[in-house]
């Protein structure tokens, strides 16, 4: 009799474990959202010179010099699809010189301003940046071009 009821409980333990993981998961998701999207706000202007100097250090575009970038406060928060990592775009306006002696040096169009998405990722609790732009796109229409790969996370 014994051997059956130890089974029993086995099998019920591993229904209740089965069917709670899907809501411990998802609950689990939304607080790594929510603490991503708090440490975003809290260390937002680290990051922004942190994805400047990134972006400078890139030698893109080429023959042009970072000058500025007006930081606007729309972002948006994705999570690639594969892998689940949360990422952010922020609408960012960029200016850039040409560097000195280079081919772009006397063009009209360099000192234009142009739109992006400046890309942030959060990894192991951590936000970081390699310095990528999404240009000519501002986050809104970035995550839309790029759905395939991303989705918006709301709230």
């Amino acid at each position: 009799m014994w051997p059956w009821l130890v089974t029993a409980v086995v099998i019920v333990v591993i229904l209740i474990i089965v069917s709670m993981w899907r809501p411990l998961r998802s609950f689990g998701r939304q607080v790594q959202v929510e603490r991503a999207r708090e440490l975003f706000r809290l260390q937002r202007e680290r990051l922004e010179l942190q994805f400047i100097k990134a972006a400078s250090e890139t030698g893109k575009p080429r023959g042009l010099l970072w000058k500025e970038c007006q930081w606007d406060s729309h972002v948006e928060f994705v999570r690639d699809k594969q892998s689940g990592q949360i990422a952010a775009l922020a609408a960012v306006t960029i200016q850039f010189e040409a560097v000195a002696g280079g081919d772009m040096e006397g063009l009209p169009a360099v000192g234009n301003l142009r739109n992006a998405s400046a890309v942030f990722f959060y990894y192991r609790g951590h936000w970081q940046t390699v310095g990528k732009a999404v240009f000519n796109m501002n986050p809104n229409e970035a995550v839309e071009h790029f759905k395939n790969l991303y989705e918006r996370i709301h709230g």
